[in-house]
This record gives C-alpha cells, structure tokens and sequence, in this order.
C-alpha cells in the first residue's frame, strides 16, 4: 500500500491537525502549517520540550516511527493543546532538518558531535532548531528549558556545555541561514542546505533535474496541511464546506480532488461530530485522487489489494454509491479492523475486507473476475517525507531496489483479475522513477493485453492542466511532487485491459 490515508505506515499517513502554537518557522524553515494535536487536557506531567526530547531520542535508537510515537504520547501526556502542538513541531522539524543543524552544531561543539550522548545531541538539536527556524519562541525560552532539561538529566557539566554552545549559536545566528550554505557539487548544496542524504538527492537531480530536485526536498521540509475527503454519499462537498466555515475553521474546496477539502483552524478533525457520523474522512489530496482515478461505477465488482487502513477502499465505494462490491484486502489480520471502522464509521455496506498476500489474490478470486483492481503498491514512500521525516534518514538504495521487484510481482500476479476491458491501477506515494513510470514501462512491455488509459475525470485533468502538470500529450499516467500543490508526492497509471 502506498501514503496519503490516515494513520499508514510506511512513509505513509496524515493526522489531525491545528495551527503550530509559536507562530511560522523562521525565514530558513518555509512556512507555517499544520501538525497534529493532542487530546483534551489531562494532567501535566512533562514539559513539551521534554516529551519532544524523549520521542527523538527512542526515534534515534529504536528506528521508531516519529509520528506513531508522538500519537501514544500526546494522548497520555496531558498537554494542552498549544504545547502538544509545540511539541509536534519540535519533533517533525526537528527529524527533519538534522543534517543541517548538525552543520551548524558543529561548529560550537569542541569535541565533536559524535562523542555526545544520544540525549545530549538530541537537545542540541532540538534547541538549534527552535533558534534558528522558529520565529516567536524567545530565545531565552530555548536556551533555559534546555538548560534546566540538562540539568536533571545530566550534570553540571553537560548544563554548562548546553547553554555555551546555544548561546554562541544565538549569537551567530546572522551567520546561520541556508542561503550560506555552499559545497563543492550542486547534490551536495541540496542535500545539506535542505537536509537530505546526498545519494537521494543525486536520484533526484538525475531524474528531474537540479531546480526541480531542491523544489522536491523544499517541500519536503514544509508542514503538511489538513485535509479531508466528504463522503458524498451522505451530503455534497459544498455543503460540508458552509458547515466549516460557519463553525470558524479555514475552509477551502481541494484545487484537485473532486470530494476534497482543505482545512485550517479547525482543530484536531477526528475528534468532531462529523468525522465520527461518517461526514468525512482524514486524506491527502493526492491519495484522493486515486480512487477517482479507478473511477467505478455502480454495481462494480472491485478488488483494493493493499487496502489498510481503507482510505481508498471506502472512498470507491462512496463513489459506488453503496452498490456493487469493493473487496479491501491486507496482509496483516489486525488491520482489518482498520478497515471495517472505517467502513462502519461511514455507514458503507458494500465493502468486504479480507486478509491475506496480495501475491496470492489469484488464488482467492478467479481469473479476470474484476471490473477494476487497485494496487496501491508498498513503496519507498519518499512522497511522504513531510509526515514522516526520518524516513530520508532511514531507507536506503537497496531498498527501492528490492521494493521495486516486489512491486513486479505484485503487479504480475493481480493484473490477472482484470477482466477484459476493465482497468488496472496503479499508484504509490513516491517519486521514484524505478517505482513508477520504469515499473509500468517494464510491464506493458510484457503485457501488451493492457494499455495506459487517459480517460481520467475531466474536472481533475483540467486541474492538473491549468496547473501545468500535465500536458496535451498526457497518456494515463502522473507523477505528481509535493510542490505542485502542497499535497504529497504520488504516482498514479491507469491502464486498461484490451483483450
């Protein structure tokens, strides 16, 4: 399965979010956005800094998802909504410019950053990042909090070395920006004036060349915005869009989804009425995309191969209009309760979540016995850096390498379902070429019984097209990057089966 539904893993997953409590990053950091937030206040038991401390550090040397440790320790931690917000911020910001602020940590610290204690280099960061890229934390608020948080964590000392080597950084900070930041190759000022690993970044240039590339990890670095998908089998967009903004939230009709919405000021959007009655769904506009894209019809017979946590099982069959089936398959058992929640929560009667190897579809079902098969593909998930930023520091080249023969597979096995005439689609949240359009390349080149298919929506291609996404020689197949519209980085092909 690939990003852009709420609570994936994998480089995959939005969340609820608000506004971040201390105003827009500093000029290096981009704009402002939206991260998630926390529960209703219970008892205050730590400071946001240190609960943004401890996530970085069990992210450092456990390998845990940042986003899925921030969810459990906000709901425990009785923040207020303004901290858990601060505390978001210092975690996501943090993970993801940490190559740059070990740059410039390096520079005040004697003895080298690698002799640190894991805590000790987490704090530096934490607290670089809050002087150099946050514009209304004080910086006294920074410097302090971290004092005190080494104080009793650590000794005298380590509180000392603490305070001296912010306040030099504070003192440097005119010296300090991105813009400063040259080496010796044009990769190599990308990755480090944006925080990436060279060898991602050198993938980059070569497939989209150096100006597209650094727009690629710019946005990268910018906050993701709410956005959410109205099940319009219960009530139209429009309708759903007035409701917002009656009740004071930001609200603005998606420039690329048909049934999307984006939302800010609206505070945490899973904790209202109308996400628990099945109003709306949590989804990136770009994951929206993709059941349109499938485009079923009424009385469909329809198979998700990768389908947790139903994002896009439920959204076709919101376009089926409750009629016909939408088979969500997943290969692991306790994420079929993901599916039939949502499914339930938005009064769906037409989906079947199943269990199982997606490579062994062609065993449950029988061939060519489906008008339309999704394989939203495991993948690299580059495209969702921004939700889950460790995973630039995480994944490897190898990785792509033996995701992509997986993908082949998967690819080999379920096209089988397709009846003739019927449509394959396939679609991951990355922007690697290897993953994308050489994948589909390498297969029609083995399956000339299919074909891409730009019969897509019109009211999406005009959008893509204003936009100059897509051209007069668009063929069914996009590649959609982050700076296009704000959205995540995604890859759709629709392909048709000829014969």
């Amino acid at each position: 399965m690939s990003g852009g539904d709420n609570g994936r893993s994998a480089g995959k997953g939005s969340s609820p979010s608000g506004k971040a409590p201390h105003g827009n990053r500093r000029h290096p950091g981009g704009r402002g956005g939206s991260r998630p937030q926390a529960e209703a206040p219970k008892r205050k038991s730590v400071t946001p800094r240190e609960l943004a401390l401890n996530i970085l550090v069990k992210v450092a040397e456990s390998g845990a998802y940042s986003n899925i440790q921030l969810n459990r320790s906000l709901q425990d931690s009785g923040l207020s909504r303004q901290d858990a917000g601060l505390a978001t911020e210092l975690v996501y910001g943090t993970i993801s410019r940490q190559a740059t602020l070990d740059h410039w940590l390096s520079k005040f610290v004697a003895k080298g950053l690698h002799k640190l204690d894991k805590w000790v280099h987490q704090l530096l960061r934490m607290s670089a990042y809050q002087l150099l890229f946050l514009d209304r934390i004080p910086t006294h608020a920074a410097v302090n909090e971290a004092v005190a948080i080494a104080k009793r964590r650590g000794h005298t000392g380590i509180s000392g070395m603490v305070n001296g080597v912010l306040r030099s950084m504070d003192r440097s900070r005119a010296e300090l920006v991105l813009s400063a930041i040259q080496e010796k190759t044009p990769v190599a000022t990308i990755a480090l004036r944006h925080s990436y690993p060279e060898w991602l970044v050198a993938r980059w240039v070569a497939a989209y060349g150096a100006e597209t590339a650094e727009a690629i990890c710019a946005a990268g670095n910018e906050q993701p915005h709410a956005s959410i998908r109205v099940n319009t089998v219960l009530a139209g967009r429009d309708e759903r869009l007035q409701e917002l903004r009656d009740q004071g939230a930001h609200a603005e009709a998606s420039a690329i989804a048909p049934s999307g919405i984006v939302v800010s000021g609206g505070g945490n959007l899973a904790d209202t009425d109308a996400f628990r009655q099945g109003l709306w769904s949590l989804q990136d506009e770009s994951s929206m995309l993709v059941a349109e894209v499938v485009a079923p019809k009424p009385g469909m017979k329809v198979l998700d191969c990768c389908a947790a946590p139903g994002g896009k099982s439920s959204h076709m069959a919101e376009l089926m209009e409750g009629k016909g089936k939408v088979w969500a398959n997943d290969l692991h058992a306790h994420k079929r309760e993901l599916i039939t929640a949502q499914t339930e929560r938005l009064k769906l009667r037409n989906v079947e979540a199943v269990v199982g190897d997606a490579l062994a579809l062609p065993e449950r079902f029988a061939p060519e016995s489906m008008d339309a098969v999704l394989l939203d593909a495991p993948c690299s998930g580059f495209g969702v850096i921004r939700r889950k930023p460790e995973i630039k520091w995480t994944k490897t080249e190898g990785d792509i390498t033996e995701i992509a023969a997986l993908q082949r597979q998967l690819l080999e096995r379920v096209s089988g379902l397709v009846r003739p005439g019927g449509t394959l689609v396939y679609s991951t949240c990355t922007m690697e070429r290897e993953e994308n359009e050489r994948q589909i390349e390498a297969f029609l080149g083995e399956h000339p019984e299919f074909r891409l298919d730009a019969d897509w929506p019109e009211a999406i291609l005009r959008s893509l097209q204003s936009a100059g996404v897509v051209g007069d020689d668009f063929d069914g197949q996009l590649q959609l990057l982050p700076q296009h519209f704000g959205s995540d980085g995604f890859y759709i092909a629709r392909m048709v089966k000829v014969r």
